[in-house]
């Protein structure tokens, strides 16, 4: 899908073709969607392919007149069989020329999505270096969002961390923690594609973005730094809960072997008065069954008062 959008009296409105200035949004492109880009637009080849490559890393690329920027967007979805939400991250292309902004993406980009919908104020699209500092501001600040929302659904998980006695939590916590690792990678990548940008080299700066652009970093950093914290606390959960599991099995085990002592007292008693052997004692009353009935209770009374002494 390929939409434009251009600021019109200070809104970002949408338009129905390309003109000087606009923004140019395309995600799910068809083949000749594809070769529009390249051909009517004449994007560079390579630069529209590596914004659609899944694993392509964060990086910044000039090519004669056209700028390519990638950088990684944090992405949820909800998995239906295990119900849980995954996070991990795609890639991102924003590519400059002398007339338009394009952002590319190989999925539907909620970000851009938002952005398209006017939840950023003052978008200007003919201020390129603004757009482009506005929207990686908004990829940072996803960043950010997605990893609070980590953090309450692994303190929501702490909490039934005393009751854990399945491997599903346990499931869970690895798919957050391994998405903490997508995201600190992620992250790290970003921050080096926007310290290469500050630098003024590929993308022309302006005094009045260095605000933004100082934002943009520490909201970067301060993420960088959100996800190596969960991480560690996340790794400290996992622990805990392998521990409690593990306990909780014990307990059970533990009680079943209480049961099974017990269970074979009256079976061994009756055993022997089964048998085809003289001289026990009053065989033909209720003796066996009373001396049954004693000896397990006696032997549950001293397993169980052994259990609370511990």
């Amino acid at each position: 899908m390929i939409h434009y959008y251009q600021t019109i009296d200070g809104k970002l409105q949408s338009v129905p073709r390309a003109v000087p200035g606009c923004w140019i949004s395309v995600y799910e492109p068809t083949t000749e969607e594809i070769e529009i880009l390249t051909g009517e637009y004449g994007l560079d080849v390579g630069f529209v392919r590596s914004s659609l490559d899944e694993e392509e890393s964060s990086r910044v690329e000039r090519e004669d007149s056209q700028t390519l920027i990638i950088v990684d967007t944090a992405v949820a979805v909800m998995e239906e069989q295990s119900d849980t939400l995954l996070f991990y991250t795609v890639p991102l292309g924003i590519i400059t020329t002398p007339d338009y902004v394009f952002t590319i993406s190989l999925r539907r980009n909620q970000i851009m999505q938002n952005i398209a919908e006017g939840a950023v104020p003052n978008v200007h699209t003919q201020m390129k270096t603004r757009f482009i500092l506005q929207v990686l501001m908004r990829i940072s600040a996803g960043f950010v969002t997605y990893l609070k929302q980590i953090d309450k659904i692994s303190y929501s998980m702490e909490r039934q961390l005393s009751g854990a006695m399945k491997n599903h939590e346990l499931v869970q916590l690895m798919g957050l923690e391994k998405s903490l690792v997508y995201f600190s990678t992620s992250l790290k990548a970003n921050l080096n594609t926007i310290e290469k940008i500050q630098r003024g080299r590929v993308v022309k700066l302006y005094e009045d973005d260095q605000d933004l652009m100082d934002d943009v970093t520490i909201e970067l950093k301060q993420a960088i730094e959100m996800a190596s914290i969960y991480s560690g606390i996340l790794a400290v959960l996992m622990d805990a809960f392998s521990y409690v599991i593990a306990n909780n099995q014990n307990a059970v085990m533990s009680r079943l072997t209480v049961i099974t002592v017990i269970m074979s007292i009256p079976t061994m008693i009756f055993s022997f008065y089964g048998m085809n052997t003289s001289g026990l004692p009053i065989a033909n009353t209720w003796f066996p069954t009373a001396i049954a009935v004693c000896a397990t209770v006696l032997v549950a009374f001293m397993l169980l008062r052994k259990r609370k002494d511990k």
